[in-house]
Order: structure tokens, then C-alpha cells, then sequence
């Protein structure tokens, strides 16, 4: 039986597109390929994918944005082992295509999150297909009324269970410091590179959970996500659940810079 399917033995990317054309492919294929390397997966061929890539969305009769899911495993091995396969397997590579839900809504309104003990593993920089910690955490996030978990370790924010997390304070752009702790998300790089056209200041260091309410802007980040707005932590709401200055500029930036792309 697959691997991925046994142990979670692999990794994967999501990918959208923006006027049907694939967002910052490189980046992703980057990630991707340092999370296998991280792994230890032998696969580097990526020559067609593009190709593939653009064969379903055509396939699948796509009409507007897709959302493009891809995952690869060490593949099929008997007997069942924890360990690496003793004979050189051919991984398993799952990609589809789909319709992107877009919800404009959240985009606009912002939306509420809950603080969560991050419960995952200590290689959070590696797009694991092991993702049962976010699952009940985002469970937890439902049932609280919340479109989303923020996780902290140590009293330290780390990130959301599938975004990444920033905060404003007196106009300065707060985000977690890269570690093994979390991911280096695709947006979250956009968001930064934004920050530094526009001149806006930006801090990666650690924000204590317990010093969130020094702050007056939240929100996430992530590919299907974009820039949300987060009006609500818990019972706090923020400013009124009123949109941050900082966070609407970086959303026009955002949409500026895709509408071009």
C-alpha cells in the first residue's frame, strides 16, 4: 500500500491561478522541492508539470480561477515498515484541478479566529500531508463560531493552522521570525515584498500571545486566503470589528499586483 496513505509519508502544494495564469509557480515548486529534499524523496522531475498542470484546468472545463492541489509520496512498499522502503520506490504524484471557492466576504469583513496551544510537530516548515493536528484544530475553530486557529507554543504566536499570521502596531507589520516552526508561506513572501515597495516598516519577531491586545490590526495569509482581515480573537473584538488601515492598503497592494499578473 502507498506510503502516503500508511504513514503520511509525503508533501504537498496548493497553487492558484490568477487570470488563468499559475501565481508564483517557481516559489511553489520551490517549497515543494526542499520539502522532499527534507524528506529525503527523490524526485526533481518537473519538467512537464506546467504542461499538466494547464492540460487539467483545460480538462476539467475551469471557467474562472483554479485551485491546483498537488502531493507526492514515497509511494507503494511491502511489508509495512516504518522505516525507508530497503528497495528504491517510484513516489506517488497525485495532482488535480478544481473550481476556487472564492469568498469575498471574509476578504471584506474580516473574520473571527480562536488562540490555540500549537499541538503539531517541530518540522512545521515542511508541507507535511500529516496535517490531523490542524484538522481538529480547525474543528475546534467551527464549533467556537471562527473561520480559523491561531497556534502558540511557549506563550509565543507561531502561525494559523493553515495560514500565516501577522499583526500592526503604530503602523509596523509584526510576523513570526522563519524557524522550524512554521511554514514559509507563499502570501506571507508576497506580503513582505509589498511591505518593502510601500515602505512599511515590517518586524519578523516572535509576538507573545499574552501582548496581542497591544496591537490594533490582525490578519492572515495564505494562498486561498489572500490577505484576511482577522475583527475578532476570541471574545476580543478589535477595534469594533473595524477593518486596520495597514491591513486594507496591503489587501489593494495584494489585488494591484494580481490583476497585473
Amino acid at each position: 500500500m502507498d506510503r502516503g496513505f500508511l504513514f503520511a509519508d509525503g508533501v504537498y502544494e496548493s497553487i492558484r491561478t490568477y487570470n488563468k495564469k499559475l501565481f508564483r509557480l517557481n516559489d511553489h515548486l520551490e517549497r515543494l522541492k526542499r520539502s522532499l529534499a527534507e524528506i529525503k524523496i527523490d524526485h526533481n522531475d518537473f519538467d512537464s508539470f506546467q504542461e499538466i498542470v494547464y492540460g487539467l484546468i483545460e480538462k476539467n472545463k475551469i471557467k474562472d480561477e483554479a485551485l491546483i492541489y498537488v502531493q507526492i509520496t514515497r509511494g507503494s512498499a511491502f511489508p509495512r515498515s516504518h522505516r525507508f522502503p530497503q528497495q528504491k520506490t517510484n513516489s506517488t504524484i497525485y495532482i488535480s484541478a478544481t473550481d476556487l471557492p472564492l469568498n469575498k466576504g471574509n476578504k471584506i469583513n474580516g473574520i473571527k479566529v480562536i488562540l490555540h496551544e500549537d499541538l503539531r510537530w517541530l518540522r512545521c516548515d515542511i508541507k507535511s500531508t500529516s496535517l490531523l493536528p490542524a484538522v481538529l484544530v480547525n474543528q475546534k475553530a467551527k464549533e467556537a463560531g471562527a473561520e480559523e486557529a491561531i497556534l502558540h507554543r511557549n506563550g509565543l504566536i507561531t502561525e494559523g493552522s493553515h495560514t500565516n499570521f501577522f499583526a500592526v502596531k503604530d503602523d509596523m507589520v509584526y510576523t513570526a521570525p522563519l524557524s522550524n516552526l512554521i511554514l514559509e508561506g507563499i502570501t506571507r513572501r508576497v506580503v513582505l515584498d509589498l511591505c518593502d515597495q510601500m515602505k512599511t516598516e515590517v518586524k519578523e519577531e516572535h509576538i507573545k500571545k499574552d501582548e496581542l491586545n497591544n496591537f490594533n490590526e490582525f490578519f492572515v495569509t495564505s494562498t486561498t486566503k489572500e490577505i484576511t482581515p482577522v475583527i475578532q480573537i476570541d471574545n476580543w473584538k478589535i477595534n469594533g470589528r473595524m477593518l486596520g488601515s495597514v491591513t486594507k492598503n496591503i489587501q489593494v497592494a495584494f489585488k494591484e499586483l494580481t490583476k497585473t499578473y
